[in-house]
């Protein structure tokens, strides 16, 4: 979900100085050497141990910190990592990637030049040349802030200059959170003007075009409000978040809906207890390239002490809020074979 709340705000000169002058510093320079907060680590998905049925907060103390993060995108050959985080007003994606083998320390993604502005939700197209993401820069047709699709294209081994994907996709209205299949065609969220819910839509691109979107039927568009859908590469299903069903663990919960090769959706599954929580807070899905992992943004809060005890101390407390599952939304991935469990034997 795009969070409307979260925007450039008012903070003193000192701490934008301070800030902008870290970011500034690692902004498209990823640092390979182990440093004091980022240790030194090798292997896929961060030398992290594969997840099994269920589910776990993904590189807890490298990528997963406790601070507001979600949105996760890889590249194919899966060397280059893209997440989210929110902090001190800031909503930027930042990324990391394997460098003589060793993953860097975390930076903004070289192509976010505008620190003001808002940089989210990150797609690595499946054939990797092009990353999309949310922003609500202004653009050269377009002086006001407003929240589009944007892209960078590959060129060579470094991202281009980003570009607004431009209409039929973008409009007047707010659309974000972008996922593609191998085919070109994207699915994405329209949320209109003046009107509290989003809707899922897609655009085939056929002759190097995005022809005009369609608002997905009611399968997909089945609650009061849906958005930040995951479309599978080869169209098969998507997961999409959505708020308002009677069979929901919270408020708003993942759900998977099947697609056939007749372009049929079967109703949507609640993706179950292991995945969405009473919290309600399940925003972002995101499938590995190599289909092995789900990956999943949730805030979630474990107990920071046992027994009878009524009163923590304030190092105790500041202890277990600067690690994950705090509250914040932080990112979880289990075994991605949870989906092929849910499909229903007719699809």
């Amino acid at each position: 979900m795009k969070t409307k709340s979260i925007f450039w705000i008012s903070i003193t000169g000192l701490l934008v100085t301070i800030i902008l002058s870290m970011v500034s510093f690692h902004c498209g320079n990823p640092q390979k050497s182990a440093t004091a907060s980022f240790p030194m680590v090798k292997g896929p998905y961060l030398g992290q141990k594969p997840p099994g049925e269920l589910p776990v907060p993904f590189a807890p103390g490298i990528i997963t910190t406790g601070m507001y993060t979600r949105d996760v995108t890889l590249t194919p050959d899966g060397t280059e990592l893209y997440f989210c985080v929110s902090a001190y007003g800031f909503n930027l994606i930042f990324y990391t990637k394997q460098i003589d083998g060793i993953w860097s320390e975390p930076a903004p993604a070289p192509f976010i030049k505008d620190f003001q502005y808002m940089y989210y939700e990150p797609h690595v197209t499946p054939n990797g040349r092009r990353l999309l993401f949310l922003s609500n820069r202004p653009s050269i047709d377009r002086e006001e802030e407003n929240e589009d699709i944007w892209a960078v294209d590959r060129i060579g081994e470094e991202w281009g200059e980003p570009y607004n994907l431009g209409s039929p996709v973008n409009s007047e209205h707010s659309e974000f959170y972008p996922s593609t299949t191998r085919d070109g065609t994207i699915y994405f969220t329209r949320q209109l003007k003046g009107k509290p819910a989003g809707h899922i839509y897609r655009s085939r691109f056929v002759d190097g075009r995005y022809s005009e979107p369609e608002k997905l039927g009611p399968q997909v568009n089945c609650g009061a409000n849906q958005y930040n859908a995951f479309i599978d590469p080869d169209e098969r299903y998507i997961i999409v978040p959505v708020l308002g069903r009677t069979d929901s663990y919270g408020s708003t919960d993942y759900y998977v809906v099947f697609r056939d090769e007749n372009d049929r959706w079967s109703d949507p599954i609640n993706m179950g207890g292991n995945v969405n929580t009473r919290s309600g807070r399940e925003y972002s899905a995101y499938v590995s390239p190599d289909g092995k992992y789900f990956f999943f943004m949730s805030s979630r809060t474990i107990p920071v002490y046992e027994g009878p005890k009524f009163l923590l101390s304030f190092t105790e407390l500041s202890s277990a809020y600067a690690q994950p599952q705090n509250g914040n939304a932080d990112i979880f991935w289990m075994d991605a074979g949870i989906i092929a469990r849910l499909r229903p034997e007719s699809w």
